[in-house]
């Protein structure tokens, strides 16, 4: 045999030596048992030790742990996390009760910094959306109850964990949590409570994409403040609304996938331009969705 062909030979024979010495052991079989047993439960504890105002808290318990958040208790997934939202005045600490085997209780404190909340001018916004008569005030009350039933919602789909990714790309024109002022075409002004959500700047038609997968919840094309509304729901009480949009793709019971069409941007409702708001809740506490793609 040549020179060359022994330290082929060689070089083939130390691969297989490597590649045999890496080569993850087989778990251990249990007598009687048809399927390896599991891993060793992770028992540890895991929150953020602080958040900021706005913020949407992912966290891990040991697997079978009971989860108390105020009034609340958490719905837990088979790996263990747990979701909860931080509202955008909450001066925390924000408290996590976690009732673990045994009866042994651990207590979590997480720490909330707080944020600065700018004023916001809008002006140029459709006359009847500042200081509606009765009746339409009658009817936004009506439109809001309606969705705000839908965010009731809370199953076990765990869609809320993958990282979100944009619905559009575009100029942040509008931030979540600042303090608003709106004004008509006629100059009727009416004070508004933080921004519910993140606006962003986008041509009509603009497509809409799911920032994660999840179910719908809501779709209506007409409601008087926010124009063609959907709702999203990601799971364990999160969801994404879609506002002042110029089509509805999806209907109701419509499971959909992360980066899937489901609107079109527009401009319909109390909106001064074309644009895409875009808002998060976990169930009625309103939270960033900028705070929620920076979680990536």
């Amino acid at each position: 045999m040549s020179r060359g062909r022994v330290a082929g030979a060689l070089c083939a024979g130390l691969l297989v030596l490597v590649a045999a010495a890496w080569q993850a052991p087989a778990p251990a079989q249990v007598p009687g048992a048809s399927a390896p047993p599991p891993a060793t439960r992770d028992a540890r504890v895991v929150f953020p030790s602080s958040v900021q105002q706005g913020a949407l808290v992912i966290g891990r318990v040991p697997p079978g742990a009971r989860v108390r958040h105020g009034e609340r208790v958490l719905r837990a997934t088979p790996y263990g996390s747990v979701v909860f939202g931080v509202g955008r005045d909450v001066t925390g600490p924000e408290l996590v009760v976690v009732e673990l085997d045994g009866g042994r209780t651990q207590t979590v404190a997480i720490q909330v910094t707080p944020r600065d909340w700018p004023l916001e001018q809008v002006r140029g916004v459709p006359p009847g959306t500042v200081d509606p008569p009765p009746a339409i005030a009658e009817r936004i009350r009506r439109e809001q109850a309606q969705v705000t039933a839908a965010r009731t919602r809370d199953d076990d789909r765990a869609d809320f964990a993958q990282p979100f990714i944009w619905p559009v790309k575009g100029r942040i024109s509008g931030r979540f949590g600042n303090a608003r002022v709106y004004t008509s075409t006629d100059g009727r002004r009416q004070a508004g409570s933080g921004h519910s959500g993140m606006d962003i700047a986008a041509p009509t038609g603009t497509p809409v994409l799911a920032p994660a997968a999840g179910v719908v919840t809501f779709a209506a094309p007409g409601l008087y403040l926010t124009g063609g509304t959907l709702l999203l729901d990601h799971g364990h009480g999160v969801s994404s609304n879609f506002l002042h949009l110029s089509r509805i793709d999806v209907a109701v019971g419509d499971r959909v996938l992360q980066g899937q069409p489901i609107a079109a941007v527009g401009a319909t409702g109390r909106a001064t331009g074309p644009h895409l708001h875009w808002g998060m809740n976990w169930f009625d506490v309103r939270v960033d969705p900028l705070l929620v793609l920076e979680r990536r």
